[in-house]
């Protein structure tokens, strides 16, 4: 415990205060997701804008990629949570089909190996075959958050627990921190999620 707690401070020294603005948006951004407030996507937005950056640095490039993509899925969420499906309703939580989770998952897969081959053989990018991976499993998974789909909490389960391995790897100690309070909060996110489907449809 001791090592972890040297290795954190460690890492809030050799980062500037962007890492930790960006976490704690981060943070902001999952606890006001779990409530379905708007606001999550201001926190959002501020916190993808310092990651594309960070990503960089670390030459997790997919990663910084997917952030910002992130801040533009934080406009359209914004979007789509205040005028909802029709622009005139609040968009309510959704299940959707298994086969169209089982198609997003072929191709995530396709485009991921495809993607890593890539960047395996054209850059210095750390991880190229899983960075590629859970950067367009969480595009897909991002998409879902936007339309308010239940099923997104499960994605983000399997793309968090990979992310944080990645994430301490690469010396981003106070980054994996905030994936690991992530895989504790996401269970929340799902129940609450789940009871304001039932509630809507009683």
């Amino acid at each position: 415990m001791s090592t972890l707690a040297q290795a954190l401070a460690e890492q809030a020294r050799a980062y500037s205060l962007l890492e930790i603005i960006a976490v704690a948006a981060a943070l902001l951004y999952l606890l006001l997701a779990i409530r379905q407030n708007i606001w999550c996507w201001f926190f959002a937005a501020i916190s993808t804008t310092i990651y594309v950056l960070l990503f960089i640095e670390a030459r997790l490039y997919m990663e910084s990629v997917l952030n910002g993509f992130y801040l533009g899925m934080a406009m359209y969420g914004w979007y789509t949570w205040r005028h909802g499906r029709d622009g005139k309703n609040v968009l309510p939580v959704t299940i959707w089909a298994p086969d169209i989770h089982l198609q997003a998952i072929a191709i995530i897969a396709v485009v991921a190996v495809i993607n890593g081959y890539l960047l395996d053989k054209w850059t210095d990018a750390a991880f190229p075959y899983v960075d590629s991976m859970t950067t367009w499993a969480a595009i897909w998974a991002t998409f879902l958050v936007a339309r308010k789909v239940l099923e997104n909490w499960w994605y983000w389960l399997v793309i968090d627990v990979v992310s944080l391995f990645i994430y301490w790897q690469r010396d981003l100690q106070l980054t994996a921190l905030l994936f690991a309070v992530y895989v504790v909060m996401i269970p929340f996110g799902l129940i609450s999620w789940t009871r304001s489907r039932r509630e809507a449809q009683a």
